[in-house]
C-alpha cells in the first residue's frame, strides 16, 4: 500500500516537481490549492481539492474528513497560517512537512559549509524571519507530539525562472549590449538547484517516519560564482561576451530598495551546503541538471513564450543609474570566461 500524501500548493516551481515525483513513485497524491490556473493542474494520477488558502473555513471544509500519511505544506509564510494548519491536521496526518527556507540561516554566515544544525538568524529579510518564526512554532508543537519535519530549500528554479535579480530584464540588457548588474565583485559562491533534482531528494523525506522531528537542507551539489551564473545565461541567450558591472549589494539596495532584502539577507553571502543528512534518506542522488543545461532551458522557454519576457522599466532605469555610477570608478569588463 503506497502512502497517501497531501500537498498544500502543488503548482509552484518546487512543489510541482515534488508532486510529479510522488506520482511517479506510485504515492496516493492529493493537491490542495485555489485551482485558479488551468495550465498549472497537477499531473494525471493526482487528485485536487479546491479551497481558498486564506479562508480558514474554506480549507477546513475540504480537509475535515480526510487523513493522510504525510502533508507537505508549501504555502505557509507566517506563523499565523501555519498555526491554523497545525490545528487542522493534528490527528489527521502521520507527518507534517513544513517548507522553510535556507535564507533563514544566520547572516552573516559564521562558517561553511552550512549544516542542517547551523543557527537561524536574518536581520535583513522579513520573509526569512517569518520562516524562522514558523520553525520555532513547529518545533514547539513537535515537543507536544505533533509529527513535524522541516525542509529548507535554497535557490531552486525551473525554466520559468531567471535566477538573477531583475529576471528577464537582465537577459534583455545583455542581448541589447547593455551591461548586466552583478552584486558584489561577482566571485561570491552560490548554489542553484533545478526543481526536479530537489524533488528527488524531497521524496526521501516524504512519508518517512525517520524524518519526523528533523530538519533538512535540500540543494544540489553545484557551486558557482555569480559571474559564472550570468555568463552561462548570456551564452545560452547567444551573447558570447556579456558586459558585467559589479556593484555592491548595499548600493543596489539603496538604488532599488525592493531588491535589498533578498540581496542583503541571502544572495550577497557565499553559501555552500552540506546535504549529506537528506542524501542518506534516498541514496543515489546525482545532479541531473547542472546550470549550463538549466540556463539553456530557461532561455528556450522564454524565447518560445514571448509573453513572459517582462521588462521592468523601474529596474532597468535603476540598473542604468548603477552602471553609470560604477563606470565612473572602474571600466565595464567582459565576463570572465565560460564555466566548465
Amino acid at each position: 500500500m503506497y502512502p497517501s500524501v497531501l500537498f498544500i500548493g502543488g503548482t509552484g516551481v518546487i512543489s510541482s516537481a515534488c508532486v510529479a515525483e510522488a506520482v511517479t513513485m506510485g504515492y496516493d497524491v492529493t493537491v490542495l490549492n485555489r485551482g485558479r490556473h488551468a495550465h498549472l493542474r497537477p499531473p494525471e494520477g493526482a487528485r485536487t481539492l479546491i479551497a481558498d488558502l486564506d479562508d480558514d473555513e474554506s480549507v477546513k471544509d475540504v480537509v475535515a474528513s480526510g487523513s493522510w500519511d504525510a502533508v507537505a505544506d508549501f504555502c505557509s509564510f507566517t506563523d499565523g497560517r501555519l498555526s491554523r494548519n497545525i490545528d487542522l491536521f493534528t490527528g489527521a496526518t502521520g507527518q507534517y512537512i513544513f517548507i522553510s527556507s535556507a535564507s533563514a540561516y544566520a547572516k552573516p554566515i559564521p562558517s561553511l559549509p552550512i549544516l542542517d544544525s547551523s543557527p537561524l538568524r536574518n536581520p535583513h529579510w522579513q520573509y526569512s524571519r517569518d520562516k524562522i518564526a514558523c520553525e520555532e512554532l513547529l518545533t514547539s508543537k513537535y515537543r507536544d507530539g505533533f509529527p513535524a519535519t522541516i525542509v529548507r530549500p535554497s535557490h531552486t528554479y525551473d525554466p520559468t525562472m531567471v535566477p538573477v535579480e531583475g529576471g528577464w530584464t537582465q537577459i534583455d540588457r545583455m542581448r541589447r549590449g547593455l551591461p548586466a548588474i552583478v552584486h558584489g565583485d561577482g566571485t561570491s559562491l552560490w548554489t542553484l538547484t533545478y526543481n526536479t533534482d530537489f524533488a528527488y531528494m524531497f521524496a526521501g523525506v516524504l512519508a518517512n517516519p525517520k524524518a519526523i522531528g528533523e530538519a533538512y537542507t535540500i540543494t544540489g551539489d553545484e557551486v558557482l560564482t555569480w559571474d559564472a551564473i550570468f555568463t552561462e545565461l548570456a551564452h545560452a541567450a547567444g551573447v558570447e561576451s556579456p558586459a558585467l558591472v559589479h556593484v555592491s549589494s548595499e548600493m543596489i539596495a539603496r538604488e532599488l530598495p525592493d531588491l535589498g532584502p533578498g540581496l542583503l539577507g541571502d544572495k550577497a553571502h557565499s553559501v555552500i551546503f552540506d546535504c549529506s543528512k537528506v542524501r542518506a534518506l534516498r541514496p543515489g542522488f546525482a545532479q541531473r541538471v547542472p546550470f549550463h543545461i538549466g540556463a539553456r532551458r530557461i532561455i528556450d522557454f522564454y524565447d518560445s513564450h514571448p509573453e513572459m519576457k517582462t521588462i521592468d522599466d523601474d529596474i532597468n532605469a535603476g540598473f542604468d543609474a548603477l552602471a553609470s555610477i560604477a563606470s565612473a570608478f572602474s571600466p565595464v569588463l567582459p565576463a570572465r570566461g565560460r564555466t566548465q
